[in-house]
């Protein structure tokens, strides 16, 4: 799975096509724009506007025919389940914020699959590897880490802003470096006997930096593994279960209650919650929205009433699990947030179980 389809990412789809790799994955929710074109082997003038997974799988199986290419149009925070994620031999993370590589590292150790990080800007990158057990990418965010945690820009923000400040963003050729690189190291991830033999040499517990401007390289020890992390949850065992994204909350709590022979059964929406209302601070008015929480921001923004007003002057009702007493058992799984392929976690007569979508 290559999660960010950006300059990086092309680097290292490509990598991976004259590699011969046969079955991809690719994750990225947002759109190829003009300045993308300069530093994306993938992408052309007539991609613009395209979503980039889109555009990205149709070059790759020009370059090879044989490959299986899946692609998710959507947010690895939200909308990749851990059943897709559990069916991955590496992950590689090509994205350009701590957030999207926290919720990286997060699915990883629940499914127990090692990850790649690269990241570029102007000319200079790094590379990482995260593995359970062995280094851990939210045992490395110190404080100042932690608080810039969720502050996130899609790549094509981060161009106009740099373009504003008559600044590169990056450029292709700091992005074929990592994104070379990275390849490697992910291509080793896949010959663990020969990492355990020492015929290869892993990144994990390290970081590769490379800076151009002078041409310098060295790596550096960065390994961090705290048994106290709570991020290092492994989900298992993992079950199957009959619940398919299209059925109503109450279709799915019935099989699930059939299924774990459990008088009552709830689902803990571990991603997103559900949000049917949000009320205005000032004067109690309340608008009815009925989404997941991460979509709540836009439906509010293209209200010429509601738009104007900033998250800190709302109250936000929200539910964070599905039972008998959830009021909108019509609603299927899709329409409350939850993503294809998602592994639940389910409260029953005898405890919690982990249990994988169809």
């Amino acid at each position: 799975m290559v999660v960010g389809c950006g300059a990086l990412g092309n680097e290292v789809l490509k990598n991976l096509a004259l590699m011969g790799a046969e079955h991809l994955t690719l994750v990225d929710f947002d759109r190829v724009e003009a300045g993308n074109l300069s530093r994306s082997i993938l992408f052309t003038r007539e991609d613009e506007g395209k979503y980039k997974v889109d555009a990205a799988a149709a070059r790759l199986l020009q370059i090879n025919p044989r490959m299986s290419v899946g692609t998710v149009r959507g947010d690895i925070a939200f909308d990749v389940g851990l059943g897709l994620v559990r069916k991955m031999d590496v992950v590689m993370g090509c994205v350009d914020n701590r957030w999207a590589r926290y919720c990286i590292n997060r699915l990883c150790l629940r499914a127990g699959i090692p990850w790649v990080d690269g990241g570029i800007g102007l000319l200079e990158g790094t590379v990482r590897v995260f593995a359970p057990g062995e280094n851990c990418y939210a045992c490395q965010m110190g404080p100042e880490g932690l608080k810039e945690l969720k502050r996130r820009m899609p790549c094509s923000g981060i161009i106009r802003r740099n373009e504003e400040a008559g600044k590169a963003p990056t450029t292709s050729v700091i992005a074929s470096v990592i994104g070379a690189v990275e390849v490697q190291e992910a291509l080793k991830l896949l010959h663990p006997e020969l990492l355990s033999g020492g015929e290869l040499t892993s990144l994990c517990g390290r970081m590769f930096c490379y800076e151009g401007e002078h041409l310098t390289t060295r790596v550096a020890g960065l390994k961090a593994w705290d048994e106290d992390c709570p991020v290092h949850e492994r989900w298992e065992p993992v079950v199957k279960t009959a619940v398919r994204l299209d059925m109503t909350a109450e279709q799915a709590l019935a099989v699930l209650k059939e299924e774990t022979s459990s008088a009552k059964v709830k689902i803990f929406l571990t991603g997103d919650c559900f949000v049917d209302r949000v009320v205005r601070k000032d004067n109690d008015a309340a608008r009815e929205v009925m989404l997941p929480g991460r979509k709540v921001a836009e439906s509010l923004a293209q209200d010429a009433d509601w738009g104007g007003i900033p998250f800190s002057g709302l109250y936000q009702h929200e539910y964070r699990e599905i039972d008998d007493d959830f009021p909108y058992k019509s609603l299927t799984l899709g329409q409350i947030g939850i993503p294809a392929q998602e592994v639940l976690l389910v409260g029953t007569d005898a405890g919690e179980i982990y249990m994988e979508m169809e």
